[in-house]
């Protein structure tokens, strides 16, 4: 399946882990460790790793076996070495948190423990299948989703349990029907799963949002994630990137959305702000590989300075080169960019070779600024 149901998938998984609170668990019953549990969460997102890995500490300390410290270490891992690439050595460590987390996970044979280690267990494998995805590992996505899929099956008698699991449910039922449409070509495989409904999905994704207590980074994300790519709705987008942005401010993955929402939006002025103070304070080179193709985006629509905006679309696009699948999206921008710009010098043969690549990159075709 395409990378981004993985995505999902994995943001999922994180969701039924954190938002559930089953009777008769050893670890989520006991608040003064979930209360660490979300600070070291919130502290991961906010690429705060220092104050994570002394609440982490704190709850090895209570926990020492449980499958959650290597789940939290694991997340911690990625978020500090993103975007986690297969030719990282930290790759070696996250996987074989993970994997142990599952391990562990299912060697519980204690019933009263079963939706516990069965959430670690799901987490594990959703953040497993992101990164195999993301790197286009397929002969491990493939056999590690087959798994996985029962377990997911096995989930569905804990959403109704807290208002979090409702973005569990919302992401059902909103995937479920937009799918087939968008990729027609898994229309037979999703008439094999129970009909979901669009509407009611963005309506429980909208109230794990407003209402969940560890899980609105994650509606906050999905429902910008939608908004932009499915829904074309760019202004109801806003409402949650900004939402995003203000939560995890130092997040620079959420930066950049908020960013890339606003330029849909061409508020060139407010994009431009954060632009321009971004490029000066971020020592994150994916970010600012990003950063300098939104600034081509501002020269080129802002300014209509073709010149300067095509010497920032070349050196991104450089610059992004490097990020493999993690900088398409925006290598897809650059190239849109370029196109534009070739066309307009009537160097047509180079503006339709860019924008060829574009549309190759681009993982939603509607996107491309050119209006």
């Amino acid at each position: 399946m395409p990378g981004r149901f993985k995505i999902l998938l994995a943001c999922i998984i994180l969701s039924i882990f954190l938002g559930i609170n089953p009777t008769n668990a050893q670890l989520l019953q006991d608040s003064a460790s979930m209360n660490l549990i979300r600070k070291n969460i919130d502290c991961i997102y906010n690429l705060q790793f220092n104050k994570a890995q002394e609440i982490y500490l704190k709850i090895l300390k209570s926990y020492p076996g449980h499958p959650v410290v290597f789940l939290l270490r694991g997340l911690q891992t990625y978020w500090k070495n993103y975007p986690l690439q297969a030719t990282n050595p930290a790759h070696i460590s996250f996987e074989e948190d993970l994997r142990q987390c599952i391990r562990l996970s299912e060697k519980n044979k204690i019933a009263d423990y079963e939706a516990e280690y069965l959430l670690n267990n799901l987490c594990a494998r959703g953040m497993l299948l992101k990164y195999y995805d993301d790197n286009s590992l397929t002969l491990e996505v493939v056999p590690l989703a087959i798994g996985t899929y029962s377990h997911v099956r096995h989930s569905f008698v804990f959403t109704n349990i807290c208002t979090d699991l409702q973005y569990y449910r919302g992401v059902y039922n909103y995937y479920r029907e937009v799918y087939p449409l968008v990729y027609p070509i898994y229309k037979p495989l999703v008439l094999l799963f129970p009909p979901g409904n669009m509407k009611t999905g963005l309506t429980e994704l909208h109230n794990a949002a407003m209402n969940g207590l560890v899980l609105r980074a994650e509606s906050y994300f999905l429902l910008t994630w939608i908004y932009l790519n499915f829904e074309n709705k760019y202004q109801q987008a806003l409402i949650y990137s900004r939402s995003l942005h203000e939560l995890y401010p130092d997040n620079a993955a959420y930066l950049a959305l908020y960013i890339k929402n606003l330029l849909l939006l061409k508020n060139y002025n407010e994009a431009e702000k954060l632009v321009t103070a971004s490029l000066k304070d971020t020592e994150n080179k994916y970010l600012q590989a990003q950063l300098i193709i939104f600034k081509g985006i501002l020269l080129e629509k802002k300014y209509h300075d073709n010149n300067q905006a095509q010497q920032y679309y070349n050196s991104g696009l450089s610059k992004i080169s490097s990020y493999g699948v993690y900088g398409n999206e925006c290598a897809a921008y650059a190239c849109f960019g370029l196109s534009r710009i070739s066309t307009s010098k009537n160097e047509k043969d180079t503006g339709k070779k860019y924008r060829v690549k574009a549309v190759k990159l681009a993982p939603f075709k509607k996107i491309t600024f050119d209006k």
